[in-house]
């Protein structure tokens, strides 16, 4: 049974990684720390590192004039800056890693473990909020048990 519980706008993004991560964990059957591995090699995340994940979705809610599609209440301006701030700390902790990041320089490898470990905390935020809003159908990947 999925709640009434409007999805709060900052779970928005751990819900894309979420769901990406859950698609590659199953189609190649990984363990889930191998599928946000497998998650940190695509377009996608290129697209969530560099911020142009949160620009696209900040232009549409532009295109909108910040009217939220559901509820059709505008989104308060303390929200977007939220979000932006979302996107500061995002770009912060999924700095680009280069393609062999398991090199011996202790600076890329941190890099990536940070970027992980961010990845991870998303995945296990959002699992929470689906557990808090019984919506415990909807976790796939088991983060929080």
């Amino acid at each position: 049974m999925l709640s009434n519980t409007k999805k709060p706008y900052v779970i928005y993004i751990a819900e894309i990684i979420y769901s990406y991560v859950s698609i590659i964990k199953k189609k190649s059957d990984l363990e889930t720390r191998e599928a946000i591995n497998r998650f940190m090699e695509t377009q996608e995340f290129k697209k969530l590192s560099d911020g142009t994940l949160h620009e696209e979705w900040f232009a549409e809610l532009k295109k909108n004039n910040y009217i939220d599609v559901e509820t059709g209440k505008k989104i308060p301006e303390e929200t977007i800056k939220l979000l932006n701030i979302q996107k500061d700390i995002t770009i912060k902790q999924l700095i680009k890693i280069p393609a062999l990041y398991e090199t011996k320089n202790n600076t890329l490898i941190e890099a990536s473990k940070r970027a992980h470990q961010f990845l991870w905390r998303m995945c296990e935020s959002y699992e929470l909020w689906c557990k808090e809003t019984n919506q415990s159908e909807q976790l796939l990947l088991n983060i929080i048990d």
